[in-house]
This record gives structure tokens, sequence and C-alpha cells, in this order.
């Protein structure tokens, strides 16, 4: 039996996963609006007809990839947060599943850095602002965790923390994902280092913040000429 023959009788589902495991190669590395069809059959070493058995179009095909995706990274999220029951703990393994992901997972990170912060139209929209929310819930239900808890806390200044933590949010994940993706592009620098680095940036910062610090709406910062 030939080794075309073989790739012909594989089971629809084993060849349906196949597929899809090509096509977030080919999304990584391309994105989607340079991908084709037939960039996903060639790597595949398939028909373009076959490929159009399993997914009726680019679309499909994408937003099932990116389904994948979403999927797989939000239960990592939540099965490592909710083993921590401190904020800055919470945080820390957050940060720790991202680089574990783009370490282990490097097509699949590409598609996400290149798509996520655009979810506003087309394939895929609604996986990924899902992810974008899902993240952003994390964050602030991690930074209202005691504020919550706060019996003292009046509802009105609860509320306001509230607020506040929704500002934060977007400025925390993508300060989170930049420096995964800049660590990729600089493995000499130790791990460890970079994940700690994310920590401190965003928890001391934070810290700061909920200080009362800020910076004087007009003019240098302190210290500045």
């Amino acid at each position: 039996m030939t080794e075309q023959s073989v790739r012909r009788r594989m089971p629809h589902a084993r060849r349906r996963e196949q597929l899809l495991r090509v096509a977030l190669g080919e999304f990584g590395r391309r994105g989607y609006h340079l991908t084709q069809m037939e960039h996903v059959a060639a790597a595949a070493e398939v028909s373009k007809a076959l490929l159009y058995q399993h997914f009726t179009s680019k679309e499909q095909l994408f937003t099932e990839v990116t389904e994948s995706i979403v999927t797989d990274l939000t239960e990592r999220l939540n099965v490592a947060v909710r083993a921590q029951h401190d904020s800055a703990e919470g945080i820390r393994a957050m940060i720790r599943v991202l680089f574990d992901y783009a370490t282990a997972e490097p097509d699949a990170w590409e598609l996400l850095i290149r798509h996520l912060d655009k979810p506003d139209s087309g394939p895929g929209t609604r996986e990924l602002r899902d992810l974008r929310d899902r993240l952003g819930t994390a964050f602030a239900d991690l930074l209202l965790r005691r504020r919550r808890a706060d019996p003292a806390l009046s509802p009105s200044a609860l509320a306001a923390n509230e607020r506040r933590a929704r500002l934060l949010v977007p400025l925390m994940y993508g300060s989170m994902l930049s420096m995964v993706s800049w660590w990729l592009d600089h493995p000499d620098t130790p791990r460890n280092r970079a994940e700690q680095m994310a920590l401190e940036f965003i928890w001391l910062g934070l810290d700061r913040l909920r200080s009362g610090e800020r910076l004087p709406r007009h003019g240098p910062p302190p210290g500045n000429s």
C-alpha cells in the first residue's frame, strides 16, 4: 500500500484533526488574510477538494482553529488561577501559563498575537473577543478579590474600585502578552527573570496606583526637566 493510499484512507476524525493542526501552523506563520486554502492543502499533502470536504471555507477553518486555541488556553488559565488564593500569586500563575503556552504552542501564540487585538470583524471574531473578555475578567477578579471581601468598603467605594480595575485590565494583559513575545525573541534572557519582571511591572505599578500616587495632568513627570 502506498503512502498516498494511507493518506486517502485516514479516518475522517483523524484527518480533520490533522488538517486543523496544519492550518494552525499556516495561520500562525502568515496570518488569516495571507493564508489561502491551497497553502493548507499543500502543507497537509492533500488536494484542495479533500480540504473542502472537511471545511466549506477558509472562514470556517480559521474559526475552528481559533475556537480550539481559546478553549485550551482558557482552561489552562482557569486551572492556574483557581489554585491561588493571593492576588499577586494569581497574576504570577497567569504569567506562567502564558509563558508555558507560548513555548509549547508557538503557532497558536503567533496567531493570538496577530489577531487578539483586532477581533472586531471577520472570522474568529466572537472567539477572540471572548478570550480577551475572559482575560479581562480574570484580571479584574484578582485585582478586586480583597476589596470585594472587605465588609468595611462602602458600595460606592467598591464601585469606584470596579471602574478603576476595568481601566487597568487592558494595560495589564497587554503588558503580559508583550513581555512573553519579547522573551521569545530574546531567548538569552532567563525565563524566570522575564516572568518576575512582568509580575513586578504589573504588581508594583498597581501598588503605587492603589496608594494614590498620580502624575500631574499637565507638564512633565516629577524629576524631569
